[in-house]
């Protein structure tokens, strides 16, 4: 690989420049009127693929923004790696409290990124991290160092939940065979503290809607006379969690997988501060489910929160109304063996049982997703580990994350694969929030330690 990290080292300009050119179109994948954008988006992709010497590149159309594919077949005989990553983004909102515009990228120096952060929407969640392995698989092939078979599946709608790309992946079996799925879609637990995620939270995203009376009604006629939706989803919502912040929906925990004392202890190694983590957050103290770390909260328990709450007069000034609807948008992070369809249906029923007389309640389900946990003796680990061993000068620690990724499981579940979470961001990134940004010190260690895991994939599948 030495090579190829040469040509990694004298490039490194190019490809920040590169970078930053995605990183301006915004390809919010969620909003329609950025759908142009979308698909501009996946025609560069595509064309710094084949610039990079990708083969059989092709923007796939799908009921939805396409999925980009390209792929570099050297010898059948050899290991085949199948590369995952996602040119969408998440919607920029709320936009005026980014520093700089989310799509006009900035590099600037912070505490934890003293080499540089570049600071735009998609920087970390996914382009800078998707855009690593392209630049890593162009460094092996300008090097004549590509050890085995690589094929690259980029896909445009992971911020909406991978809608279509199940579809896609049930339709192309045969064109996605390969041995091992490598994913950049997570982080690191420090920039001198590498790590590997191995396991990650299923999904369950719902939308709820409250009725009262069939119009909005003069709080001061009607005030204290008919139920208030507001009022009432509010209590509704609050009575999801105990005393001891744990959810009372009747069956919730029923499949979880408890984690046994030895396996609660090695997660403790992985270092971390609470007082660090609330100066962060600006917070005084931590929250949630009794008994368990915040590591663990945040991790290997799951949990619901509200992610969005509306209804009546919201605009300048008063309006004293009491309005005839009012919504929240509800996300129930899941671990294993918690299935999303069967605790959706659980959130429903419990919803709906609630509900007090003069209202009527209406649950939409959203795009959910499976929990997955990957082994930590398989040769594709290995491999990770010993990429990340040879960049960092440090064994990575295997964590659990608190992120979804629902398209791991499916991956496992269609190609029957496991899929390897090498990610490069940190937590402090931002990602879905405003100023999100990724580390320089970060998008080029990726690019560096990329290669080296093909490198010792391959060694091992022959070994």
């Amino acid at each position: 690989m030495n090579n190829t990290q040469a040509f990694i080292s004298a490039n490194k300009e190019r490809f920040l420049e590169e970078l930053i050119d995605l990183l301006k179109i915004p390809s919010v994948s969620a909003d329609t009127k950025f759908s142009k954008d979308v698909r501009e988006t996946a025609s560069l992709v595509a064309k710094r693929l084949k610039e990079a010497g990708a083969e059989n590149v092709e923007i796939c159309e799908t009921a939805g923004h396409p999925i980009v594919y390209g792929e570099k077949l050297i010898d059948d005989s050899l290991p085949t790696i199948l590369v995952y990553g996602h040119y969408d983004v998440q919607p920029a909102d709320p936009i005026d409290l980014w520093t700089n515009p989310a799509f006009e990228p900035v590099i600037k120096t912070t505490e934890i990124h003293p080499e540089g952060a570049i600071f735009a929407r998609g920087s970390c969640d996914d382009k800078g991290q998707m855009y690593m392995h392209v630049k890593a698989f162009e460094a092996m092939m300008n090097a004549n160092e590509l050890p085995c078979n690589v094929k690259f599946m980029i896909e445009g709608e992971e911020e909406v939940g991978s809608e279509n790309l199940g579809v896609f992946v049930k339709n192309n079996h045969e064109r996605l065979i390969a041995d091992v799925i490598l994913v950049s879609d997570t982080g690191i637990l420090a920039n001198d503290v590498p790590s590997i995620t191995t396991g990650l939270r299923g999904l369950s995203y719902v939308e709820v809607e409250v009725t009262g009376p069939n119009r909005d009604l003069h709080s001061g006629l009607y005030g204290g006379c008919v139920a208030n939706p507001i009022n009432i989803l509010a209590k509704m919502i609050a009575s999801l969690h105990d005393d001891d912040n744990k959810i009372t929906i009747p069956g919730f925990y029923d499949k979880v997988v408890d984690l046994s004392e030895n396996e609660r202890a090695e997660m403790a190694k992985a270092p971390f501060s609470k007082a660090a983590y609330c100066k962060a957050l600006d917070i005084d103290e931590v929250m949630g489910e009794d008994g368990y770390s915040t590591m663990e909260r945040g991790s290997i328990r799951p949990t619901l929160d509200v992610n969005g709450i509306w209804g009546g007069y919201t605009g300048e000034g008063a309006k004293t109304v009491i309005a005839s609807k009012a919504y929240a948008k509800i996300s129930m992070r899941l671990v294993p063996d918690q299935d999303p369809v069967e605790i959706t249906n659980l959130f429903l029923n419990h919803f709906e049982s609630i509900a007090p007389e003069g209202t009527t309640v209406k649950v939409t389900p959203h795009h959910g997703g499976e929990p997955a946990v990957t082994p930590t003796d398989s040769i594709g680990y290995n491999a990770a580990s010993m990429a990340y061993e040879k960049t960092f000068e440090k064994k990575p620690i295997p964590v659990r994350s608190g992120g979804s990724i629902p398209i791991v499981a499916m991956f496992e579940k269609e190609l029957g694969l496991k899929s390897i979470l090498m990610g490069f961001g940190l937590d402090s990134d931002a990602i879905h929030s405003p100023d999100e940004h990724f580390g320089l010190f970060n998008f080029y260690k990726g690019i560096e330690t990329i290669p080296y895991f093909y490198s010792y994939y391959t060694e091992l599948v022959k070994s």
